[in-house]
């Protein structure tokens, strides 16, 4: 981790990093007889979502899960119906949180760490996916892309967090498990943090921007932030 200004802001990625997304495999495992669909379902969700973003466009990202859960079973040749749709929706809003969260998060509570999360999904009615996985109050703020109608990893969502609270960039830190994120934030000024979570790893090659921090899970995370940037007073 190089010499830079303190970090006094985490930023937190929500789904798959906070959130765990395995939970919804056996939807897959039904639709297309192997829970490996999921993984082929969330990266082309992301790739259509900053295709809309680079196009100027914008839909709610639940919205499009469910589009392209569609696209999905059209490549397959099988068949998704409303029902399904709903199911997602449902397993989608309902995610617990990786057992090392509430630890980790409390520590940095305690370390005197700011603590905000940052998502694509669009805000909705109590009670939120945070809150249904009992993590929304160890935070002291939440931040939807809906907000700028600009999906990650676009400069106004993270410039969203920091103008709001008030803060420079280079005081905040990303926390995701998807390097695109951190590469996005990176490229703001944030530091960057990566934390790994099933099936998704670092591109090593030199002219891709790697993350300041490498962390094999948040507890990790935690002890090498407070380390390096623990606030003062």
């Amino acid at each position: 981790m190089t010499d830079r200004t303190p970090v006094s802001t985490l930023v937190f990625d929500v789904n798959e990093t906070l959130l765990d997304i395995t939970t919804l495999e056996p939807l897959f495992e039904r639709l297309f007889g192997t829970s490996g669909t999921l993984r082929e379902w969330f990266a082309e969700m992301i790739l259509y979502s900053q295709t809309l973003t680079l196009s100027g466009r914008y839909m709610p990202f639940g919205a499009l899960a469910g589009g392209v859960l569609r696209m999905v079973g059209d490549n397959k040749s099988v068949v998704v119906r409303d029902d399904d749709i709903a199911e997602l929706k449902v397993l989608f809003g309902t995610m617990p949180a990786y057992p090392d969260v509430v630890p980790a998060l409390s520590r940095l509570r305690d370390a005197g760490f700011t603590l905000v999360t940052l998502t694509n999904s669009a805000p909705g009615q109590s009670p939120t996916p945070m809150e249904r996985a009992g993590i929304a109050s160890l935070f002291d703020h939440h931040f939807s892309v809906d907000a700028v109608k600009r999906f990650k990893p676009h400069p106004a969502t993270y410039e969203l967090v920091t103008n709001r609270l008030g803060v420079t960039p280079q005081a905040a830190c990303m926390v995701a498990c998807h390097l695109w994120d951190t590469i996005g934030a990176q490229c703001c000024g944030y530091t960057g943090a990566f934390v790994a979570r099933p099936h998704n790893s670092i591109v090593k090659e030199a002219q891709v921007p790697q993350p300041d921090i490498v962390a094999r899970d948040l507890d990790d995370f935690a002890s090498q932030i407070i380390a390096a940037h623990r606030p003062v007073g």
